[in-house]
């Protein structure tokens, strides 16, 4: 259903990505890959939103390349500006959009729902921000500055982000004043991949995503 484009950075630079287009006048969505890369996986994501009536880009912050395995989606992470994706990347992906949906948010998944955070403190021009399994470091991204309707997704048995740590974004986020929706599972980390049958849960992942819609479509008017 989508295409592979080029939109403009924030800082005039040229990047791609993959957009799906839901039509003129719908909301959009800007959905933020994994460790892994701009795969069929996340591209698949961004195809169920058009689907759904929200257009969705979906920027390569790889430029191109994808991982294969763990190491070298650990190395791929590791490399990456986090600063620079989110003002950068991220804050052009918002700007695309905004100039042809009537609101955007943003989410993502594992590297992707720690950017979700960042983007919904750092780029003003969201509406919304659904977050699955992923935590920034909170002195780049404290949560407790999200003013925007923020959902999160997340796995008890996760070990990157466990849930002491999602406590604590409640927590954060509730003490400013913030009034977070934040669901737990009974899964793994990464439950919402169907690329992974090792950790996929098709139950949680459905839940999670008729959430995700469900939330998208009170908070960014069509």
């Amino acid at each position: 259903m989508g295409q592979i484009l080029e939109f403009t950075r924030s800082d005039g630079a040229s990047t791609r990505g993959y957009f799906a287009d839901a039509g003129k006048g719908r909301p959009g969505v800007v959905v933020i890959q994994e460790w892994w890369g701009l795969n069929d996986h996340v591209c698949s994501i961004a195809d169920r939103f058009a689907q759904a009536g929200f257009s969705a880009l979906a920027p390569d912050l790889y430029r191109g390349r994808v991982a294969s395995t763990a190491d070298e989606a650990s190395h791929m992470m590791t490399g990456l500006d986090f600063a620079d994706a989110t003002h950068q990347d991220l804050a052009g992906a918002v700007k695309f959009l905004r100039e042809r949906c009537t609101q955007v948010g943003v989410t993502g998944f594992c590297m992707g729902g720690a950017l979700t955070i960042a983007a919904a403190v750092h780029v003003p021009a969201l509406s919304a921000a659904v977050c699955f399994y992923g935590i920034p470091p909170a002195q780049f991204a404290d949560p407790a500055l999200i003013k925007i309707p923020f959902q999160g997704h997340f796995a008890n048995r996760d070990k990157h982000w466990d849930p002491e740590q999602v406590n604590a974004l409640e927590q954060a986020m509730q003490a400013a004043g913030a009034a977070p929706e934040i669901y737990r599972y009974d899964a793994e980390h990464a439950f919402f991949n169907r690329t992974r049958p090792e950790v996929y849960d098709a139950a949680c992942a459905d839940l999670a995503w008729e959430r995700s819609l469900a939330f998208f479509k009170q908070h960014l008017a069509a």
